[in-house]
């Protein structure tokens, strides 16, 4: 799941990045509005959270213009801001769910988890695919019923193609689903994490589609 985490507090920051990314979520941080406006605009994003007490505007401003401008991904707000009238206004402007601080990070996971899994059609956080099923809850993945251990950058991999399972993922959007724009990255690093992801759960459950990308296929 990739995060765009809207927060200008730097050891709040820190904190949720670490503890996201500790449960194989993909975050890329900023820092203000016009950054946030930045990135929604050039990048792909699961969920955004937002933080309504930005330096060079309200995040409430922010979320109304990209409801206006027609920007449909899933919103959580993050804030002190506890009076009622606060939650209903974001939650009026277009805001998916609304978390007040201080907060229990295990509760932000997942809240994050149950906005992606609504937004994919979902009634449960298991996704099964033949023999193959995933929990993102527990970061767990079994194959034929025995447990398979995945690295937090082959969780990402397996969790964006069960994801899309009938798309082909171009090379930068699979990037894109395993960094933020601030890591670096190897030049053969996506080449590396999908041949342990074939390794561990068969060659065929990433299929390479010449020119283009790769996209889910089977397990085993």
């Amino acid at each position: 799941m990739r995060i765009l985490l809207i927060e200008d507090d730097a050891l709040v920051a820190t904190g949720i990045v670490a503890g996201l990314r500790h449960h194989a979520m993909t975050v890329h941080h900023v820092e203000t509005a016009r950054a946030a406006q930045t990135a929604i605009e050039t990048g792909h994003f699961d969920v955004i959270v937002l933080d309504l007490g930005l330096p060079d505007e309200d995040g409430m401003v922010l979320l109304n213009r990209l409801r206006h401008l027609g920007h449909s991904h899933p919103i959580l707000v993050l804030t002190a801001r506890d009076a009622i009238e606060h939650r209903v206004s974001g939650l009026q402007a277009g805001a998916d769910d609304y978390l007040l601080k201080p907060f229990d990070l295990m509760e932000l996971v997942a809240r994050l988890q149950a906005l992606h899994r609504r937004a994919a059609g979902r009634s449960t956080n298991l996704i099964r695919h033949g023999a193959l099923s995933f929990d993102p809850a527990n970061r767990e993945v079994k194959l034929n019923g025995e447990k398979i251990d995945l690295s937090r950058r082959e969780l990402a991999l397996l969790e964006a193609l069960l994801s899309n399972p009938k798309r082909v993922l171009t090379a930068d959007q699979v990037k894109d689903s395993l960094y933020g724009f601030e890591e670096g990255i190897e030049s053969n690093a996506i080449s590396v994490h999908i041949h342990h992801l074939r390794r561990k759960l068969g060659p065929g459950i990433v299929e390479t589609v010449r020119g283009i990308g790769y996209r889910l296929g089977e397990a085993g």
